[in-house]
């Protein structure tokens, strides 16, 4: 008997094991991605502000969790799935997902994934959705497996549970596709920082994901008492103990298991803001204060026309991390941020390393798509400008 049923194991493994392969690179498309978020918590969107051809795909930001299933995040959601669908006139080829959870609204996942029932609900309810807003698949935003992120709870099984949450997802999404007649997506948001892959089972998640994308920013915050730094640089910057970039994410996943066709880079469209910042090296790794500058938001739309090249404020660039920042001597503010020579450097870098593609959070923030007409120059879409 225990020999029968470890044949039958090694079968059934071998069989999971195909069916996972079988999957992968399955939906992947040809050229880059290009994925933009799009958050719009307090108001309908209009479709003629977002430049639909520049796009290959929207991740829509949030639908939350609510007793274990996917459920509208705002009260515009209905409206605005159904306008996000009229942009495929204009770009047929364009995907629309449901990014779930992010950093406010990840505190159900671990409940959510910790039993088979409890799972289950919550892969029914992501058929459900996709159903009723005609997507082309889920993103899910766990923040974070295994971590308390904003303060929520966790399990050290979290990573084991999201392999078991996704399996079941791509089976329950390969039925649903023959039901609808399209492919259906399954990506993540993935944490750029090394505590994150410790914690999780990424080498077995990507067998059911078509893109991971990381969240290569933040990787310095302002916090009182606290040093500036590159939030968003390409490269780890010598100085900088933590060794964090969007680079060192990259060899991490992929050191981890993850193919690096699956793996997209994600790039800010906003700067984090220090004050109070040591005047020497023009601010750069000095120590410094949180808070808001005079001219306000730090997302790219206020500071490309307010900010950058005005008085007071010099724009530098280092060269080892490929990453710009802002200083103005005078109020001791220190701005990191990305602008179109890091983005085309980072372009540059997908190219070279064959990745996914590239994110970017999020769409609302940037100045005449300035940086949206970046990427699409970099990466030789000039039909889309």
């Amino acid at each position: 008997m225990k020999i029968i049923f470890a044949c039958l194991s090694g079968v059934l493994f071998a069989l999971a094991s195909f069916v996972a392969s079988a999957h992968e690179g399955h939906h992947h498309a040809p050229e880059p991605v290009i994925i933009g978020y799009v958050f719009s918590p307090e108001e309908p969107l209009d479709p003629d502000t977002i430049a639909a051809e520049k796009l290959t795909h929207i991740n829509y930001a949030f639908s939350n969790i609510n007793d274990g299933r996917i459920v509208n995040g705002f009260d515009f959601d209905d409206q605005n799935y159904r306008v996000l669908q009229t942009l495929k006139q204009r770009n047929p080829n364009l995907k629309i997902l449901s990014s779930v959870g992010g950093w406010t609204w990840s505190g159900g996942f671990s409940d959510m994934a910790l039993t088979q029932q409890s799972r289950q609900i919550f892969i029914e309810s992501a058929v459900e959705f996709v159903r009723r807003h005609q997507l082309d698949g889920i993103d899910i935003d766990w923040e974070y497996p295994g971590l308390a992120g904003a303060g929520n709870t966790h399990r050290p099984e979290d990573g084991r549970n999201f392999t078991l949450v996704l399996r079941g997802l791509r089976t329950a999404f390969d039925t649903l596709e023959k039901e609808l007649k399209r492919l259906l997506l399954i990506t993540i948001v993935s944490g750029g920082f090394p505590d994150y892959l410790a914690k999780s089972d990424i080498g077995n998640w990507q067998k059911y994901l078509d893109y991971i994308n990381i969240m290569a920013y933040d990787y310095n915050f302002p916090r009182k008492g606290g040093v500036t730094g590159h939030h968003t640089a390409l490269y780890s910057y010598p100085e900088d103990s933590s060794g964090q970039s969007a680079d060192a994410a990259v060899k991490n996943h992929m050191a981890a298991g993850v193919p690096a066709n699956k793996l997209v880079v994600g790039v800010a469209f906003y700067g984090r803001t220090w004050v109070n910042v040591t005047p020497q090296s023009f601010g750069l790794q000095q120590p410094a204060d949180a808070g808001e500058a005079s001219f306000g938001s730090a997302r790219y739309g206020n500071l490309r026309p307010n900010v950058i090249e005005q008085a007071g404020y010099q724009r530098h660039w280092d060269e080892a991390a490929q990453a710009p920042w802002l200083w103005n001597e005078k109020e001791r503010v220190f701005v990191s941020y990305d602008d179109p020579q890091s983005i085309a450097a980072k372009v540059k870098y997908i190219r070279q390393q064959k990745l996914g593609g590239v994110m970017f959070w999020q769409y609302t923030s940037d100045y005449e798509n300035e940086l949206l007409n970046t990427l699409n120059s970099a990466f030789g879409r000039l039909d889309a400008e």
